[in-house]
């Protein structure tokens, strides 16, 4: 099985809806990524995209995680980044996040500030030219319902 035809049963197991939310949101994030690794992660909670500086999940910068109640744009290290319109939300000493409705709040002008912080504090630079690699890192044997 091709790493496409994965991802397309990885998303097959969500309703129809969200689903297409899900392709549209992870396509408007592979044009803002072009070069980035894309690190997918099928684990128990969420379906996971990673769009990485390397194959190494360590230099993520965002991340799409899905779940049957909707997508967040996950920060790796949203921890450090300033945001003055305080959009972003969680706790933790390193990751934040922000609820998406679809690939349309990545075009809002505060999220691509945001996006565009996190680019700019990246450990190790995205590559400046190429096309990035999807990489299925796991699959868990026990998930929740996707739907």
């Amino acid at each position: 099985m091709t790493t496409a035809q994965q991802i397309a049963g990885f998303i097959a197991k969500f309703d129809p809806r969200m689903a297409k939310s899900i392709r549209a949101t992870r396509a408007a994030l592979r044009k803002l990524f072009p070069t980035a690794f894309e690190l997918v992660y099928d684990n128990y909670n969420f379906l996971v995209f990673g769009f990485c500086s390397t194959p190494r999940a360590s230099d993520c910068i965002v991340s799409l995680a899905a779940n049957s109640k909707g997508l967040v744009l996950s920060f790796y290290w949203g921890a450090t980044i300033a945001d003055p319109h305080g959009l972003l939300q969680g706790s933790g000493s390193q990751n934040r996040f922000l609820r998406l409705e679809g690939p349309a709040t990545l075009n809002e002008r505060a999220v691509r500030e945001l996006i565009r912080a996190a680019v700019e504090q990246g450990k190790v630079p995205l590559p400046a030219s190429g096309k990035g690699e999807t990489i299925v890192k796991s699959i868990s044997a026990k998930q929740r319902p996707r739907k």
